[in-house]
């Protein structure tokens, strides 16, 4: 636990530093796009996100009983209102576990509060409010699963990704919308129609290519039970090398609703009006990244194979990383680089793809 006096600007600083230093352990790719966003904004995003983060950390927990789930959570959201909470919730947390880089973040929520607290109040409002939303989503799903989280239909599948993920494109907008000129109103509630889909795009790609892991090591199997059976399947047998076949053929369902939703992100990308480039930079690399994972993902078995999981080659990963903030420019560019990226591997210098298509 990092102890920060917070009694001076320069404490906030710190406070600002840690929460920026820890990104990057906690999420790599997100690490990556934040950078884009300037001042409040930026701050804002970086403390949603984290927010989350113990969120989702403390509902991964393997071991925890619900009722201790159930608890810290409600204490989570006390933290919003009582900074004395927040100062002591560290406490609260012995025992969890996960990865070390998780836990050593929420050892230290009472500094991401820290942040939140310093943040504009409409900020903190819109922040509280879909981080609410989400923990209270999380809860319900906590109780629902006790013994680990099962999904049974697409429909329960896709409640699920609402509250964990379609909450964040909710949130990302209004934050779009207090902090961005260009961003004006009718702007805004055209971006709201589509904004859960980004997040929820993102997130099925993510639950596709941890499907192992989350079975193997969080006890929790997204792949709705439904699916499986009418391919002769079922939870108990997602992970048997003899039912492979059947379970690739029965998580189409789920492939076929992240390519959709992935499609509304991009539409959605690309109503981001192009002065607000700041915001469109944020949102390019996560979403390529995600069609390109998608795309292994369609052609593969690995993320069905005992501590198997899918992951595009830092190659395309470095590529991406150059070529993606020039096509935001553009709504041609970017639709020319989600275009080439769904069919292969997207490879900066590859003979197949030159300067003019790629930009």
């Amino acid at each position: 636990m990092v102890q920060i006096a917070l009694e001076s600007p320069r404490d906030y600083r710190q406070v600002e530093r840690f929460c920026q230093d820890i990104l990057p352990q906690v999420s790599r790719t997100f690490a990556l796009s934040i950078r884009f966003l300037p001042g409040n904004l930026g701050r804002a995003v970086l403390c949603g996100y984290l927010l989350a983060r113990i969120a989702d950390t403390i509902e991964d927990d393997p071991v925890s009983t619900v009722d201790t789930k159930i608890r810290l959570l409600d204490k989570f959201l006390v933290c919003f209102d009582d900074r004395s909470c927040a100062e002591i919730f560290p406490q609260a947390i012995e025992g969890l576990e996960g990865e070390k880089s998780h836990l050593f973040l929420v050892e230290n929520t009472h500094l991401v509060f820290a942040l939140f607290r310093s943040l504009p109040a409409k900020s903190q409002q819109t922040l509280q409010h879909w981080i609410t939303e989400m923990v209270q989503g999380m809860q319900k799903f906590v109780k629902l699963h006790a013994q680990g989280i099962r999904i049974q239909t697409l429909e329960e599948y896709q409640e699920y990704c609402y509250y964990v993920a379609g909450t964040v494109g909710y949130l990302l907008t209004d934050l779009w919308y207090e902090h961005s000129p260009s961003v004006d109103f009718e702007t805004y509630h055209i971006l709201r129609q589509t904004c859960a889909a980004f997040g929820e795009g993102l997130q099925t790609v993510n639950i596709l290519k941890d499907i192992a892991w989350d079975a193997e090591h969080e006890n929790s199997i997204y792949v709705p039970q439904d699916a499986l059976q009418s391919h002769g399947s079922s939870h108990q047998t997602l992970l048997h090398p003899e039912f492979l076949t059947k379970n690739h053929a029965a998580i189409k369902s789920l492939v076929e609703l992240a390519w959709s939703d992935l499609d509304k992100a991009a539409e959605y990308l690309m109503l981001i009006p192009r002065a607000a480039i700041p915001i469109r930079l944020f949102c390019i690399l996560p979403l390529v990244f995600a069609y390109a994972t998608l795309r292994d993902i369609t052609g593969s078995t690995a993320m069905l194979e005992s501590d198997g999981n899918i992951k595009i080659s830092r190659a395309e990963v470095k590529s991406l990383i150059m070529v993606g903030p020039f096509a935001v420019l553009s709504n041609f560019a970017i639709r020319r680089l989600i275009d080439q990226v769904r069919q292969h591997p997207f490879l900066w210098g590859n003979k197949n793809i030159s300067a003019d298509k790629a930009a």
